[in-house]
């Protein structure tokens, strides 16, 4: 991150951050409210991957249920298989035994056999019908995102619910982006309440606001992103702006929600003193009480992308030093804020 500058950083509130408070002040006047149905257990959605004994993902032992679909593509994403709606066709090369079920399987002749015996995938045919994947013996393709009804997630995850109470823990929805599954995350919600489940959402706060407050009204925990407080910059590395990401985060201030800011810290793209600062002036400015997350970059989600077929961003990015991520950390402090490194 290059040296840092030994004076903190002065709290200043600019006139653009004022008039999208002036925004948000006026639209929680005319906050929706939500109104909660009995029968949603048969409302469904897509679902990547639901994982067990989470420890990272909010407080205490978490079952984490990652939805599909995300509006942003950021550089560093370590959940690309979440990205997209629909599902995706995952290859697991390593697992091939090259006995060529796939190729027979597939009637839109979009599997071919390479001069080295290994299979390709052709783009224009390939329909993510799933057919290769049910003919390969070795898990070798696979589909990632599956149709799951509200009441078989919460299937799921209740099993779970002796370590929620010894730990104060619960149930984290991730993605992916949660809130592109407005409804299905709603009905989530509701059950959970229901059941005196503890919830959080993980979210980038790439939304409508009438839907974040929606989501509010029955989430017991946000994790919110914040990743880069230029809008151009934000652009460049996430592929949108960061105006929706900025008010939503005072709406729920406004709102007295209870958030973690969480912001991953990425040598080269937002570990600058310059983002670090304006990041510490608009977290403090909201006048609230938010923890701090620094998340330090790895890339051990690269082979992901590589079972996607895609190309990642990041090839040869090291993690930063820890030494960098302390300062960042020290940065933040001096404006006041309560960092925590990792988790």
């Amino acid at each position: 991150m290059g040296d840092l500058c030994p004076n903190a950083w002065v709290i200043q509130r600019s006139p653009y951050m004022i008039s999208i408070m002036e925004e948000v002040s006026d639209s929680q006047q005319h906050r929706p409210v939500l109104t909660q149905t009995a029968d949603v257990v048969g409302a469904t959605g897509t679902v990547v991957n639901i994982q067990r004994f989470a420890v990272h993902d909010g407080p205490g032992v978490r079952t984490t249920v990652f939805l599909k679909g995300c509006p942003l593509t950021c550089w560093w994403c370590h959940n690309p298989e979440s990205r997209a709606p629909a599902a995706d066709l995952e290859i697991v090369g390593e697992r091939c035994i090259q006995c060529g079920s796939c190729v027979e399987a597939c009637s839109h002749d979009a599997v071919v056999r390479l001069e080295d015996g290994t299979f390709s995938v052709d783009p224009l045919h390939c329909t993510r019908c799933g057919e290769c994947t049910e003919a390969c013996p070795t898990e070798g393709r696979r589909m990632v995102g599956e149709t799951y009804t509200v009441g078989r997630v919460i299937d799921e995850v209740i099993k779970d619910r002796v370590f929620y109470e010894e730990s104060g823990g619960g149930v984290t929805f991730s993605g992916g982006e949660p809130l592109a599954q407005r409804d299905f995350l709603l009905a989530l919600l509701d059950e959970c309440r229901l059941r005196g489940l503890h919830t959080c959402v993980d979210t980038s706060g790439m939304a409508e606001e009438r839907v974040i407050l929606q989501v509010a009204e029955l989430a017991d925990l946000f994790l919110y992103d914040l990743k880069l407080l230029d809008d151009n910059r934000h652009r460049i590395f996430t592929g949108a702006g960061n105006r929706a990401v900025l008010t939503n985060l005072m709406a729920l201030a406004q709102r007295g929600a209870d958030v973690w800011i969480r912001v991953p810290l990425i040598p080269g793209i937002n570990d600058d003193i310059g983002n670090i600062d304006a990041l510490a002036g608009f977290v403090s400015a909201l006048e609230t009480d938010w923890p701090v997350f620094l998340l330090p970059y790895h890339a051990i989600a690269q082979d992901k992308y590589a079972r996607l077929g895609r190309e990642y961003p990041l090839v040869g990015l090291e993690p930063p030093l820890q030494a960098q991520v302390e300062a960042a950390a020290d940065r933040l402090r001096d404006a006041g804020l309560r960092v925590n490194i990792g988790g």
